[in-house]
């Protein structure tokens, strides 16, 4: 099983022109406010892997990150556990990421109004994968809108890209039912992720990114009705990529084999070809 610590939040509060906000974790009417960017969220600090130091400029302190502010370098500048959610250009809520241990570190005045400051705070997130936010930008401006963008990222970009593909699904797919039983799904190129989230839910879908999670999907309730047929195109190229062994029980087999297995075992139709 996977952990869905990003999952849509919706704060009610009209967000139109700002790229992110924060709300925290234990009382959702606690809103702390808005900023227009975010720099170092999806950066990594060199000590510790969810550890960031995050530069809110243009932001619009409130509730329990502004008692923070005006408490800056001492003891009481922690204003403790949030939501940060990512913003589209219109206000809406796209995705958001639980961040822990929020600490206002510098205040400064903003040059994007006199009633904004920039702050920079220190906090953890492990889920915020780097090269992530380039691709929420894509959604956020509609531009992910074709198949195949993935196709020349790197492997670690391809991580990202289904990060983003899982933390934006419900924004997405807006409530939009899965698909009826009995359709047909191409997938057809080298990574299997990347593609049958694409065959499914459309550019920069999602339907799964290891084996537990692709059995989650095949449950149903993310995008396709069992039963549905997969027809994976150049086939005998992925086998010969997909060639890892992963332990299964007391055997170990090709992770190629393994997917198609656990596909069949949900009783999905897998046409090689």
């Amino acid at each position: 099983m996977i952990s869905l610590g990003g999952a849509v939040r919706t704060s009610g509060w009209a967000g139109e022109g700002y790229g992110y906000a924060l709300i925290s974790d234990e009382d959702d009417s606690d809103f702390w406010g808005f900023a227009y960017e975010a720099e170092g969220l999806f950066t990594p600090l060199p000590d510790g892997e969810g550890a960031r130091r995050v530069r809110l400029a243009g932001c619009r302190p409130q509730g329990g990150l502004l008692d923070s502010v005006r408490h800056a370098g001492t003891r009481h500048a922690m204003a403790g556990n949030a939501w940060f959610e990512l913003l589209h250009r219109s206000g809406v809520p796209m995705g958001s990421y639980f961040v822990g241990e929020v600490t206002v570190v510098d205040v400064k005045p903003s040059g994007r109004g006199s009633e904004l400051v920039d702050l920079t705070v220190t906090l953890w997130c492990e889920n915020a994968l780097s090269g992530a936010d380039g691709i929420w930008d894509l959604v956020r401006t509609g531009q992910l809108n074709r198949t195949g963008m993935w196709h020349e990222l790197t492997p670690e970009d391809r991580h990202a890209w289904l990060s983003v593909a899982l933390w934006s699904r419900d924004y997405r797919r807006r409530g939009k039912p899965d698909a009826p039983a009995g359709q047909v799904f191409t997938v057809d190129e080298h990574t299997f992720y990347c593609a049958i989230g694409e065959a499914v839910n459309g550019p920069g879908g999602y339907f799964g990114w290891n084996l537990d999670a692709l059995d989650d999907c095949l449950i149903g309730g993310w995008g396709a009705s069992r039963p549905f047929t997969v027809h994976w195109v150049y086939s005998a190229e992925a086998r010969a990529r997909l060639a890892e062994r992963v332990p299964v029980g007391d055997r170990d087999v090709p992770l190629f084999d393994m997917l198609v297995e656990i596909m069949e075992e949900r009783g999905v139709s897998v046409v090689l070809r």
